[in-house]
């Protein structure tokens, strides 16, 4: 084993071991102890939900790219669950605008970064080369892909405990940018501060022709505010404005104080919320 595969090898050890921890043994007790919660932790398709096409096009290996089809349609079910528990009192479009911004590229590749996936993804010389390990749409393909290997190992169960630790940051901004059209929004907040509107512009597009993705970002000036995609140039840069706003969100929110963490709910004035990705 070269000095490389025995990095990446140790990367895989420790993000399997992380989401093991977050899914759980469904049921490991008993006689074979610790040994058995591992082996019914275990996630076959792993490696593959962290192999990139690049990698597979210079090797015998698997990519990700079914899983990661797979990974969006239960990701989407995931958060919709979790929203319409936790919200049941919000209407359809603020339910689809919250759930928007916490499945979005932008959203999930937070994640990936926090959880330092992309040292863990297998890579082509050339990909290797470049920045793809912390390429957004590469992290949040590979951050769905999982979801569908956890999906395949553990049924639904597991895939919501996955899911609802991927979002829940995000789930914090969502429910304050559930109720307003992103785009007009964020227009608001950067006009009340006495800046030129927003504009948008497309930073790249992949996939067929005939079913392209778009990446826009939102801009003022020569400033890049948030960067969305989408399966549109609409839904691409309402993605976009809603990366600007939860980015603003999280600049603006105040380190907690311990006599504000024991204070009572709703004692403290209200925030607006202030600069975030949307759509995928």
């Amino acid at each position: 084993m070269t000095a490389k595969e025995a990095e990446l090898a140790a990367a895989r050890a420790r993000v399997k071991a992380r989401i093991q921890a977050i899914v759980g043994g469904g049921g490991g007790e008993g006689s074979e102890g610790a040994a058995a919660v591992t082996e019914s932790a275990d996630i076959p398709r792993f490696d593959e939900a962290l192999t990139h096409p690049s990698f597979a096009n210079e090797s015998s290996a698997a990519d990700n790219q079914r899983l990661e089809f797979l990974g969006d349609a239960v990701l989407g079910l995931c958060v919709s669950e979790l929203l319409a528990r936790t919200h049941p009192d919000a209407d359809e479009g603020a339910l689809t605008r919250m759930r928007s911004a916490l499945v979005n590229a932008e959203a999930l590749a937070r994640w990936a970064r926090a959880e330092d996936i992309g040292s863990a993804l297998a890579l082509g010389k050339g990909a290797r080369a470049g920045s793809e390990r912390e390429q957004t749409n590469v992290l949040a393909d590979a951050v769905e892909a999982l979801v569908a290997s956890v999906y395949e190992a553990h049924g639904l169960e597991g895939a919501r405990k996955l899911v609802a630790h991927v979002v829940r940051d995000p789930m914090q901004e969502a429910a304050q940018l559930g109720s307003r059209d992103p785009k007009s929004l964020l227009q608001e907040q950067v006009q009340a501060r006495g800046l030129a509107a927003p504009t948008y512009r497309v930073k790249g597009m992949r996939g067929p022709q005939h079913d392209p993705t778009f990446e826009i970002e939102v801009m003022i000036g020569d400033e890049v505010l948030g960067v969305g995609e989408g399966r549109s140039k609409r839904v691409a840069e309402r993605a976009a404005a809603l990366a600007a706003l939860s980015d603003r969100a999280r600049q603006e929110q105040p380190e907690q104080s311990p006599d504000a963490a024991s204070s009572p709910p709703g004692s403290a004035e209200p925030r607006a919320p202030r600069r975030t990705d949307g759509a995928r």
